[in-house]
């Protein structure tokens, strides 16, 4: 049986990977994205109005559906004493905010059985330096996705999010142009490497489906192990290649 699942953020990095991979496993894959590719929906997930006309339009389009990813994130870098209040609020409202507004009315509307997925983060429970708004907001997500999981149950839906480490997408490639940072996450790695989209797409393709029927309310970490050791210093990098 072809499920049908809606991607958001699947126009790029591991949500583009995620819905190459389900299509290719048979799953019938709506994209959405702030500039989707051909065929997708264009949604904001900080415009509750569009997030849920975004749901809408897939049941008018395929009468039901049974799975979310929800890969939408942005990120920021900053020292606590004065980041900049609007700066955070941005990221918190697209990493959490946005998270909750997709959980919200996906899970009004998805298939009794259905299973919601948020991408959050190593940050959701490693603190990194310069991070604040994207740990504050991812270790939101976690919480947030508890919460839903608990909630949701009764109707079968089972909620959980993906914390990756260190993979290469446009969200993190910015970052690995700073000289000494990638190096410094890869030491700080048990296993060594960074992960590849692949990785990631495989693990959510996994917690949609069948097999993962009595798995809710997780947060799977993959990332190499990276969560035993330390968070590179990303300040003393910034500070060190430009002063």
């Amino acid at each position: 049986m072809s499920l049908t699942t809606v991607v958001i953020g699947g126009a790029s990095g591991i949500g583009q990977a995620c819905a190459a991979d389900l299509v290719a496993h048979g799953h019938t894959v709506v994209v959405a994205d702030l500039v989707p590719p051909t065929g997708g929906i264009a949604v904001d997930v900080t415009d509750e109005a569009g997030v849920a006309a975004l749901f809408d339009q897939v049941l008018a389009d395929h009468g039901s559906f049974d799975g979310v990813v929800n890969c939408a994130g942005v990120s920021t870098l900053g020292a606590v004493v004065d980041h900049d209040a609007a700066e955070f609020r941005r990221v918190v409202d697209v990493c959490l905010t946005g998270a909750f507004l997709v959980l919200k009315h996906a899970g009004s509307r998805v298939a009794d059985g259905g299973s919601l997925i948020t991408l959050s983060s190593l940050n959701g429970r490693q603190p990194g330096g310069g991070l604040v708004a994207y740990c504050s907001a991812k270790a939101g997500v976690n919480m947030l996705t508890q919460v839903a999981a608990l909630e949701l149950a009764a109707r079968g839906i089972r909620v959980n999010s993906v914390a990756p480490g260190l993979v290469v997408t446009p969200l993190t490639a910015p970052a690995m142009d700073i000289p000494g940072i990638e190096d410094d996450y890869l030491e700080n790695t048990p296993l060594g490497r960074s992960g590849e989209p692949s990785e990631i797409a495989a693990a959510l393709r996994f917690l949609l489906g069948d097999e993962s029927r009595w798995i809710t309310g997780e947060s799977l970490d993959i990332n190499g192990g990276a969560h035993l050791k330390r968070y590179p210093d990303l300040q003393a990098h910034v500070m060190k290649a430009f002063g």
